[in-house]
């Protein structure tokens, strides 16, 4: 059982960058998927992007694609996401996640594992 910890969030300002990051612990980490998604108030949990085990492949939301990149460390058992190109619509809390499924999914039912979140926030 893996057990993660996000790091990173904060306030920034429209058109600027954050970086988020996502430790994990116990387990093998590099058996999992990982995932990023994020939650806004009074919205339902929505996917933003994964990245395979070996960090290899990913899949981006639409929404992200182009401004967000994940990246992981299977050595130092890291997540992160590069956010750039911020928008006030970007602002959630944003979760790490983690998967034993050998695809990439989009869905936060697919994930098992989950972290407590960080709040981003983008001002306009």
């Amino acid at each position: 059982q893996v057990q993660l910890v996000e790091s990173g969030g904060g306030l920034v300002q429209a058109g600027g960058s954050l970086r988020v990051s996502c430790s994990a612990s116990g387990g093998t980490f590099s058996d999992y998927v990982m995932g990023w998604f994020r939650q806004a108030p009074g919205k339902e949990r929505e996917f933003v992007v994964a990245i395979s085990r070996s960090g290899s492949s990913t899949r981006y939301a639409d929404s992200v694609k182009g401004r967000f990149t994940i990246s992981r460390d299977n050595a130092k058992k890291t997540v992160s996401l590069q956010m750039n190109s911020l928008k006030p619509e970007d602002t959630a809390v944003y979760y790490c996640a983690a998967t034993r499924l050998g695809v990439l999914p989009n869905t936060p039912s697919s994930y098992n594992y989950w972290g407590q979140g960080t709040q981003v926030t983008v001002s306009s």
